[in-house]
């Protein structure tokens, strides 16, 4: 039987680029496209749906927030893939990104923009170090190598369901990443092309969000060493 896979975008503001994403979106491989606005104020929603999508409401901000939302509005699918809304990844290498889940290798596939090709720019150095840091702290934790908290990541339904997400905000790769090594799930990472997003970034766009974002992933991290899944 053909794989059921759904994929979830949380979007906010992101009229200018949705129609590229989804337009992108490899159909023969899908089964449902999900874009959770996350209480957008221009014509996001409105262009998702015109492209096919299914579109959900989730005024509690936070990336975590739209993206449980989404989970929450799943038709039981095989595999579960979460894509930005900004443009910045490559939406037609999702065939690549599931691939190692589909042949049985992988629970969860992050898709590393530091292994691939990365337009100049495009990962600003603030979520370089970021990313370095925690990904060096989940390596001496747990002995899992990562190199990227990348949001374009595809897990197996019943890996996710496992990992029981719970963050509702900037710590949501990160919990995903962590929980993934201490339950023993089968991640990998594959490279995939990284571009400069259309619009402003909400998170490392500003000093505010930089730091933000910053602080929650490291609490996330220890917070997980500390004390046991749930």
């Amino acid at each position: 039987m053909k794989p059921r896979i759904s994929v979830i975008i949380p979007v906010f503001n992101e009229q200018d680029a949705i129609e590229k994403v989804i337009g992108e979106i490899p159909k023969e491989c899908v089964t449902e496209v999900i874009v959770v606005d996350n209480g957008s104020t221009d014509q996001t929603a409105r262009l998702a749906t015109q492209m096919g999508a299914k579109v959900i409401r989730e005024d509690r901000r936070g990336y975590g927030w739209a993206c449980l939302a989404g989970m929450a509005n799943v038709a039981t699918p095989d595999i579960v893939v979460f894509l930005d809304g900004d443009y910045s990844d490559h939406p037609n290498e999702m065939t690549a990104l599931v691939a190692p889940i589909l042949e049985n290798r992988a629970d969860m596939v992050i898709g590393s923009r530091v292994l691939g090709n990365r337009e100049p720019g495009a990962l600003l150095p603030q979520a370089r170090f970021g990313n370095w840091l925690a990904t060096r702290l989940i390596r001496w934790f747990y002995g899992v190598a990562h190199t990227d908290l990348g949001p374009f990541r595809a897990i197996s339904y019943p890996a996710l369901l496992k990992i029981n997400m719970q963050d509702k905000t900037f710590g949501w790769t990160v919990e995903m990443q962590v929980k993934a090594a201490k339950l023993g799930l089968i991640a990998t990472e594959i490279p995939v092309s990284y571009r400069r997003r259309i619009g402003v970034s909400k998170i490392t766009g500003t000093l505010s969000g930089t730091i933000k974002a910053g602080w929650k992933i490291l609490y996330t991290i220890f917070k997980y060493t500390l004390v046991g899944v749930k």
